[in-house]
């Protein structure tokens, strides 16, 4: 008879299992308990507890942009993680400095922009109105720079002080529109390029068929390009109360004005006046330490993230008739895109959501692109036309650059509001086709065969482009710019011959585009929401709505943990890291911009305006 009994051997390795398995369930339960009284903590613990005679520190790390690019549950961790998202949200930074404005326990700001990689002309003047309004409460402004490139200069020119480092410099060098043109590359390689358009000035297509700027190009950069310098110059003088025509003389002089400096950039800043003092970065706290309260070897201070976590409650939708923000910004391109990008599809969607809510009185489209795909283009202005008919007014607020799609899709408003260096216009239309049968001759590659009809195989890029196909995307070319003008003079109460005249694909600053009447008003967002709300006879006190597409549950609970200053606490205790690149490229969206487009289709139209400043 066999006995059921196990032996020693196999109890002991039973017992041992057990053992092991128990103590997993043990530690991975600590582990879940951990986390979760860390999320309870995070929703119901009260955030960082701001004292009286605190400083807020507006510290910015990244590009300034009106939407983020990246997923919000990469955001979250990487916020966990102690890592950059190299994105702050203009909106964010507003909120916190019109809150702080009004908070008794926010005495000054100090603001620190040495971490800012990208900020649009715009932007900074839409900032500097907040820094403006933060003054006027009777509340300070000081920034702190270890070294300043002038778009970011123009924002710091609006604080009381500048403490610039011994070490650092403000370089104020002009604008400029340098591009690479490749038409000798291409010709070596045997590859044609077709370009199709309609208008003098519509120079976003010429590297391809040009070895350098066509005359029309150059004319008409000089010019709008001019025109945001000039308003540069006379904004900082206006700040600093000095001279524009000295501050231009000095950059056109400045080889022999860093000479006479034996080489210090700082102490030139200083003897220009656009710097108040040199300090380091140990002076400039000790001097934070004496205008406030001190707190340990520093300054009682709180930083804008933090403060941001502390107006949950006020920044939560409100309920009532409201003024709905929609976001277009970046390419504009076919189908349904993620922010960051405008989607025709997706984007349309979202002016639609904002019609069809009966909360929502007005819209207004913050518009910060240089076009696009043409189509989708319209897809968005009809969507927004169906809003005014539906008796929503729509407000238009242009950013940085409004410009060639960007424009159109600005048409259907009953008032475009711009910045004085918003970058806009380029009313025009092109399309493009390349060819490369003088490349494969080179190869000793052939093409050859018959087709049923004369445009069969016409879009083959193995065979030249036929007179007959290039006339027929002539004509589609030549009644899209005609269906371009004819909404611009329809919407702005022209003839299409008054908008052809400046029209031509030509740029204009948003001040020049208010001259020849392409825009209402300048001003920025702030601005552009208060006229929406007036419109809509809104009163005082309306709740503000971006309209954006709902985030999934786990990703609000992924904010709410990345959020947590208990759960980045543990996060950093814990040593937890996100592998270096792992949130997404906004450059590499840019360059793919134009292959969206294209994608699964024989050839499309642009309005696109290849137009900011450098």
């Amino acid at each position: 008879m066999v006995s059921n009994n196990p032996g020693p051997i196999r109890r002991f390795f039973r017992a041992l299992w057990n053992a092991l398995n128990f103590t997993r369930r043990l530690v991975f339960n600590l582990i879940f308990l951990v986390v979760l009284v860390a999320m309870f903590g995070a929703l119901f613990s009260s955030r960082a507890v701001i004292a009286p005679r605190t400083a807020l520190v507006l510290d910015p790390g990244g590009a300034i942009v009106e939407q983020y690019s990246t997923d919000p549950t990469q955001r979250a961790f990487a916020n966990l993680a102690g890592n950059d998202t190299a994105e702050v949200q203009l909106r964010d930074l507003l909120d916190a400095i019109d809150a702080a404005q009004k908070d008794s326990r926010i005495e000054r700001m100090v603001f620190i922009p040495d971490e800012i990689t990208s900020l649009g002309l715009a932007t900074a003047r839409e900032l500097g109105a907040a820094f403006d309004r933060f003054k006027a409460a009777g509340k300070e402004i000081v920034v702190v720079s270890t070294g300043m490139q002038q778009n970011v200069y123009l924002l710091a020119a609006h604080a009381n002080r500048i403490l610039l480092d011994p070490e650092g410099s403000v370089m104020l060098e002009g604008f400029s529109n340098y591009r690479s043109y490749y038409k000798d590359a291409l010709d070596k390689l045997g590859v044609q390029a077709h370009l199709i358009r309609v208008g003098t000035y519509k120079s976003a297509g010429e590297p391809y068929i040009l070895d350098h700027a066509s005359d029309a190009s150059k004319e008409a950069d000089a010019y709008w390009m001019g025109g945001i310098w000039q308003e540069y110059l006379d904004e900082i003088a206006a700040l600093r109360k000095l001279d524009a025509k000295a501050i231009g003389d000095d950059i056109a002089h400045y080889d022999t004005r860093v000479a006479a400096q034996n080489g210090d950039l700082a102490k030139l800043a200083l003897e220009q006046k656009l710097v108040d003092e040199l300090a380091t970065r140990a002076q400039a706290r000790e001097q934070l330490r004496a205008l406030g309260s001190a707190e340990g070897d520093s300054f009682r201070q709180v930083d804008f993230h933090r403060y941001l976590g502390t107006l949950v409650a006020q920044r939560l939708p409100r309920p009532g008739d409201a003024v709905a923000v929609v976001v277009a910004q970046g390419e504009i391109v076919p189908g349904e895109r993620a922010p960051g990008t405008i989607g025709g599809k997706s984007t349309a969607q979202l002016v639609r959501a904002a019609r069809e809510d009966d909360s929502v009185k007005a819209i207004v489209l913050r518009v910060d692109s240089p076009g696009g795909d043409s189509y989708s283009s319209e897809q968005i202005r009809r969507e927004l036309a169906q809003a005014r008919e539906a008796g929503k007014p729509v407000v238009v607020s242009m950013g940085d650059v409004a410009a060639s799609g960007g424009y159109w899709i600005s048409l259907a408003s009953d008032e475009i509001w711009a910045e004085p260096n918003t970058i806009t216009g380029s009313i025009g239309i092109f399309g493009m086709f390349m060819t490369i049968p003088d490349a494969l001759d080179k190869l000793g590659i052939h093409t050859d065969g018959v087709g049923t009809t004369p445009l069969a195989g016409a879009f083959d890029i193995r065979r030249p482009l036929s007179p007959q196909m290039e006339a027929l995307i002539t004509s589609v070319i030549k009644r899209g710019y005609e269906q371009f003008i004819g909404n611009v003079a329809k919407a702005r109460g022209k003839t299409p011959a008054e908008v052809d005249q400046i029209a031509q694909g030509r740029v204009w600053s948003g001040a020049q585009a208010k001259e020849r009447g392409l825009v209402d008003k300048l001003g920025g967002l702030t601005d552009a929401i208060a006229a929406a709300a007036a419109r809509a006879k809104l009163g005082s006190g309306y709740p503000v709505r971006y309209v954006e597409r709902p985030m999934s549950t786990w990703q609000r609970l992924a904010m709410t943990i990345g959020g947590s200053d208990a759960m980045v606490r543990v996060a950093r205790w814990s040593g937890f890291t996100l592998p270096p690149g792992m949130l997404g490229n906004s450059e590499i969206r840019e360059l793919t911009g134009v292959a969206d487009i294209l994608r699964g289709k024989r050839y499309a139209t642009f309005a696109h305006c290849l137009c900011e400043p450098h």
